[in-house]
């Protein structure tokens, strides 16, 4: 039995996290008994990484891959939509492909509306500042008293600071990956306990627009947690106008449209 050593004229893709030089034995050694000194051990490895192919070809019967492969997996904790109020197979599959279109603008134009200037009234918060990104996002007065006003048209005299800043694309833009699931918390969180929103509406759909594939496990959670939010909330609100209206509104805000540079929203 032969040992090849384990310096090769192969390149290696990725160098070895703990390289093991060839170690000094004397020839009595044997290696098909067990190892007795930590020499013996790393050497008998040596030899059975050597035996290994470099690329091995999985043997697959192609009559299992006739089978069936999709599996259906129902989101534990999501209340059923009542009879007459499940959404068509069509409408989802629309939702799913405007959805995704605004993704692909978002990361696509990402780095030119990063480089748009904001207002002087625009004071991001830091990632980590809970309360300072609810007040953001939804205003210092809702999130004082946590009642539902009535809507109001954005107009430049409007005070942001008290009805929050829209997620303008100038806005969201700034926020890295860490940052967005981070927000997305908070307002799921506050989401939680409370009514929806226009407001939270547009930010909920801007920050889940702005996630970045391969998803990590924390927007996995959080996604389900407000699937679950939103099958209880519809179960409150069935046969209410407003919130209806308001549930429109949030998913038309997913066109972007041509607008001015600094008011580019979702």
């Amino acid at each position: 039995m032969a040992w090849v050593p384990a310096e090769s004229a192969v390149e290696e893709l990725m160098p070895r996290l703990l390289p093991v030089e060839p170690c000094d034995l004397t020839e009595a050694f044997d290696p098909s008994v067990p190892p007795r000194t930590p020499q013996e051990y790393l050497r008998r490895v040596q030899i059975e990484a050597a035996q290994c192919p470099d690329v091995v070809v999985a043997q697959i019967d192609p009559k299992k891959l006739k089978r069936k492969q999709s599996v259906n997996i129902s989101l534990s904790g999501c209340q059923p939509a009542p009879e007459g109020y499940s959404p068509t197979l069509q409408w989802q599959q629309q939702q799913v492909a405007q959805f995704s279109t605004v993704r692909q603008n978002v990361n696509k134009h990402r780095s030119h509306w990063k480089s748009q200037q904001l207002d002087s009234n625009v004071t991001m918060p830091k990632s980590e500042d809970e309360e300072g990104w609810k007040k953001f996002c939804l205003g210092e007065k809702l999130c004082a008293d946590g009642a539902v006003g009535p809507a109001t048209n954005e107009s430049p005299g409007i005070d942001y600071v008290q009805i929050g800043f829209p997620p303008l694309l100038s806005i969201v833009s700034r926020m890295n990956q860490a940052t967005i699931t981070s927000v997305l918390e908070y307002l799921s969180n506050w989401f939680g306990d409370r009514d929806f929103t226009p407001e939270l509406g547009r930010w909920l759909y801007a920050l889940l627009a702005c996630l970045e594939k391969p998803l990590l496990p924390e927007a996995h959670s959080l996604i389900r947690q407000l699937a679950r939010r939103c099958s209880e909330v519809r179960l409150l609100v069935i046969g209410s106008h407003s919130v209806a209206q308001a549930g429109m509104e949030w998913c038309n805000h997913s066109s972007l449209q041509p607008q001015p540079p600094q008011t580019q929203v979702f």
